[in-house]
């Protein structure tokens, strides 16, 4: 018995590749299964086998209750046999007795048997994934088992199978039953019936795996692959560049005599591949890339938009760099990541003359070459009669469209820096909690409201202030928003955002300081003071300086002074934060308190202008002369914004005034921030 069983457990440790602890451990669990099916215990029973490795003798323990006298030999046990298991066992306890039934019987062992070779299985499937969900990324050896439309399976190591879809086959490649095979291990999924292994020979890392087991010197890391683009079967580029110096990248790869590429290219059935020394400057990278054809010009865009390569090739070696169907530039653009436009020279040159004729952006260009472009237009004319032109003609063609196109480039660049800076600009002043408020908050009429957001795609208070910090031009060039409505705009906006808090960095505590200064007349206040209007109740103060972010001030001093002007006094206004300059208040704007609560009201209640536009609402109808005594008739209506600093909202009113009865209250809304 103990050779029979040690040979019949050393084989299926051979046919399996498994360890011997999780075929033991399968047989136990079998024996378990048996017990339970030939004397009909519960599942709720502890029931445990034990197997000797040496002898293969099985024995089954179960968990049996402590009783005088045994009514269920299943489930209970006397007190003579417990104590021989367990000596301080008593009546009622439960103890662990061995009951190795004589002959489990045919059922029995049918069961062991089939849960022998589901465990076995199952710890097949679980080695298998374990094994080569390690070796994702890596080449792997196959077997060809079957070959159909979809896909070919491959039998790999562990028993394992593999299988290569359609789409990761090398087209017009052919195997046949017992081919051996190698592919890219891409993927290793789990399902019901064990993992699921996806091979891959037209993916670009296979290209990249085998290069690394051909080439000595990208194994070891002293060149690099910094790209691949692929089309299987076809072509394939790739992009190298060596970490050491004096090590030639290009040489390396392809070998003496080319006996290292030759060898991947009838791996790929005959695949071209053309290797290429890496640049960091992208017009010498894209000039090689497109090689075998001869590079003029390149000429690189990439202000805001997609990278753009304009290449400019000899009129011979235009079809060369296109590639049969576009192939050439098509892998040159996955290499590179840059959009590639070629371009022959003659067609570059014709291109140029008619831009500098008719497009307003090469006015400047063509005040520049205004002396060469007839001998440009001459040679063109030569070339469209037929006529030799010499190389030197081509040359001057070539300095032609160089010149024109990088000061085109240069020039552009520049207006998106400028572009960049000013959106930085327009950008500043505008507290955060202004992209949190909607557009709804400032309390523009409708019809203004679906202008703005119909025409600029605006949607809260936020971007409406850099809208018209960064191009207010825009908004007056809207059909149906006139100056009436701009003023509204403006002064709705100046007012919410005067009234939100700031969220700035901490800086170094520096108290305000304001200095007892003669004040002159509102209209001549010195620009540098900045204004805010205060609801009414609250003092307003006015300061004159205030010292920069970071700077520090020996003896913090917080005093206000109230400006004593020379005739009138004027009502003290406090310093706000900081307002965008194109809705920043003017000089004109600080007046004394009654009249700045004045000024506030005609904002909301002045009449609007007349517009030429047929659908207005009520609130922008024309007035007429007659209409005067209607005028009069009409509800005025305010809006009132407040900051509660101890709740840390803002309360947004609005009001209506009745006939003769005062201010009544329409709309109350806060604004957490």
């Amino acid at each position: 018995m103990k050779n029979d069983f040690a040979l019949a457990l050393k084989q299926i440790l051979e046919d399996r590749g498994l360890p011997q602890e999780v075929i033991l451990a399968a047989i136990e669990d079998a024996m378990v299964s048996a017990y339970r099916r030939a004397i009909h215990v519960s599942n709720a029973q502890h029931v445990e086998a034990k197997i000797d490795s040496e002898t293969g003798e099985i024995a089954i323990f179960a968990e049996k209750e402590v009783v005088e006298e045994v009514q269920d030999e299943r489930t209970e046990v006397v007190l003579s046999e417990a104590k021989a298991v367990a000596a301080d066992a008593k009546i009622g306890d439960m103890v662990i007795v061995e009951s190795t039934p004589s002959d489990f019987g045919r059922v029995a062992a049918q069961t062991a048997r089939q849960v022998i070779q589901q465990r076995i299985r199952e710890a097949e499937r679980d080695a298998q994934s374990k094994y080569y969900a390690n070796q994702v990324g890596d080449i792997v050896n196959g077997v060809v088992q079957a070959i159909n439309a979809k896909q070919i399976s491959l039998g790999l190591d562990l028993k394992a199978e593999g299988v290569m879809p359609r789409r990761h086959q090398i087209p017009r490649e052919f195997f046949r039953v017992h081919d051996r095979v190698r592919a890219l291990l891409l993927e290793v999924q789990e399902t019901g019936r064990g993992p699921k292994i996806i091979l891959s020979r037209a993916h670009p890392d296979f290209l990249r795996r085998l290069l690394e087991n051909e080439v000595p010197e990208i194994y070891h890391g002293l060149v690099e692959i910094r790209s691949i683009s692929r089309e299987p079967g076809q072509r394939s580029k790739v992009a190298v560049s060596a970490l050491q110096p004096g090590v030639d990248p290009v040489g390396a790869c392809v070998g003496i005599r080319g006996v290292r590429i030759q060898a991947i290219v009838r791996e790929l059935n005959d695949e071209k591949i053309d290797v290429i020394e890496w640049n960091p400057n992208p017009e010498a990278y894209i000039a090689k890339a497109l090689s075998p054809a001869r590079v003029l010009n390149v000429f690189l865009e990439e202000n805001g938009g997609p990278k753009t390569a304009t290449v400019v090739v000899p009129e011979d070696q235009l079809s060369l760099a296109i590639g049969r169907d576009g192939q050439n530039a098509r892998l040159t653009a996955k290499l590179t990541g840059w959009r590639i436009d070629i371009k022959s020279l003659i067609e570059a040159t014709s291109e140029m003359l008619f831009k500098l004729k008719s497009t307003p952006d090469y006015a400047v260009f063509y005040e520049q070459e205004k002396d060469v472009i007839p001998q440009i237009e001459a040679l063109m004319r030569k070339k469209a009669e037929g006529r030799p032109i010499t190389p030197e003609d081509f040359q001057e063609m070539q300095a032609f469209t160089a010149r024109i196109e990088l000061n085109r480039i240069s020039s552009q660049s520049i207006t998106h820096k400028e572009d960049k800076a000013r959106a930085k600009a327009a950008k500043e002043g505008i507290p955060q909690g202004a992209y949190e408020l909607p557009l709804a908050t400032l309390g523009l009429p409708t019809r203004v409201e679906n202008l703005l957001t119909k025409n600029l795609d605006v949607e809260t208070v936020g971007d409406l202030a850099f809208k018209l910090n960064y191009d207010i031009e825009k908004i007056r060039e809207i059909a149906g928003i006139g100056p009436k409505a701009m003023e509204q705009i403006e002064s709705s906006l100046k007012l919410m955002i005067s009234s939100l808090p700031e969220i700035e960095e901490p800086v170094a505590e520096a108290p305000v300081v304001a200095e007892a200064v003669e004040a002159a007349p509102p209209t001549e206040i010195p620009e540098a003071e900045t204004v805010e209007y205060v609801e009414e109740g609250i003092p307003a103060e006015v300061v004159a300086e205030a010292p920069e972010a970071g700077v520090e001030v020996e003896e913090p001093i917080e005093t206000k002074k109230a400006v004593e002007a020379p005739e009138e006094p004027v009502a003290e206004v406090a310093a706000p934060a900081e307002i965008p300059a194109a809705i920043a208040p003017s000089e004109a704007e600080v007046v004394e308190e009654e009249e700045t609560l004045e000024t506030m009201e005609e904002i909301f209640h002045r009449k609007p202008e007349m517009l030429e536009i047929p659908d207005l609402d009520d609130e922008e109808l024309p007035y007429k002369e007659e209409e005067d005594d209607d005028k009069s008739k009409r509800r005025k209506k305010y809006v009132e914004v407040e900051y509660d600093p101890e709740r840390d909202v803002t309360i947004y009113r609005k009001k209506r005034k009745r006939d003769s009865k005062g201010w009544d209250d329409w709309d109350d809304a806060e604004w957490d921030f």
